[in-house]
This record gives structure tokens, sequence and C-alpha cells, in this order.
């Protein structure tokens, strides 16, 4: 098998998996999609070292996760600049509903602190223990259950509150 069609192979397994991740940490379907895009497009520059990899997945997993995080931080700063450009205090504040709906879960997930919803995503999306999150997101395990035990408070409250609809209707 050649090293294209191998690479081809590989994508065809990987791609959804990537982008159901990172969807699950960004909210948002198109930013989801060129991120791993991005990360898949590194990883074929670096193919012939990364197909000798035991998991060559794990490395697109981190790259696309690192370029989540940019792009989230990205959006912020954006959004705070359009917000000075403007004359406004204060950048609105971004809500699930501003992106993609995709239910109660992925809301309170989207309300969760990034750190906490990604761990929360790997652990149960991804189906990744805390000491293989650790050792890919270069963490101690100890702060990896920190955060998944802080997320999983933090969405139960989440899901427990009343709908957002319900409070605005006040």
């Amino acid at each position: 098998m050649t090293r294209s069609a191998e690479f081809e192979g590989f994508y065809q397994a990987s791609y959804g998996r990537i982008v159901a991740l990172l969807l699950g940490v960004l909210g948002d379907r198109q930013e989801a999609e060129d991120a791993a895009q991005e990360a898949f497009a590194r990883a074929l520059a670096r193919w012939p070292r990364l197909s000798a990899y035991d998991v060559p997945e794990a490395w697109v997993r981190q790259v696309a996760l690192r370029l989540a995080v940019d792009s989230g931080r990205r959006l912020r700063r954006n959004l705070r600049l359009s917000a000075r450009l403007k004359g406004a205090r204060h950048a609105p504040p971004v809500e699930p509903g501003d992106r993609i709906a995709f239910g109660d879960l992925g809301g309170a997930l989207m309300r969760l602190p990034l750190r906490e919803r990604e761990v929360l995503v790997l652990h149960y999306f991804a189906d990744m223990t805390a000491e293989r999150i650790a050792a890919e997101r270069g963490l101690p395990p100890g702060t990896v259950k920190a955060r998944l035990v802080a997320g999983r408070r933090r969405l139960e409250r989440e899901l427990a509150a009343e709908p957002r609809e319900a409070r605005d209707a006040r």
C-alpha cells in the first residue's frame, strides 16, 4: 500500500471522531471541521514519521485540540475588539444558540470552562481514561481527575437549571 493510500485510509477512519470531539469542545461545526482539516493537513506533511506511531490519531487529536483552544481564544478576542470598535463597554457573551443548537447537553457543555469541557469530551466521547488524557495533554493525572469532577458537577448544575427560554421569559 502506498503512503498516500495509507494516509487516505487513516483519514477516512479518524476524521469523523476528530470532528465529533472538536464539536463537543467548540460547539461550532464549521470551527470543528476547520480545526480537524488543519490538523490532518499537518499530519499529512509528517505522515512518513507519524505512520510509524502506535496511535497516529492521538497526535492528530492533540494538534486539533490545540487548534480548537486557539480558535476559541481568537473568537473571544475578536468579540472584545469588535465591541470596542462599536463603542460598547463589554463584548456580548457568546451563547450556545449563537453557534449551533445541539440540545440541552451541548448547550450545557458550552457554558462550561474550556478546561473542564475538554476533559469531559475526551473522557466521555473519546472513551479515554484520565491517565491517557493526562499523558496526551501534558497534565498531571490529578489535574485531569479534578477537572473531570468539577466539570461533572458544573454540568449537572447546568442541566438541572431551568431552561434559558424560561429564564428569559421572566
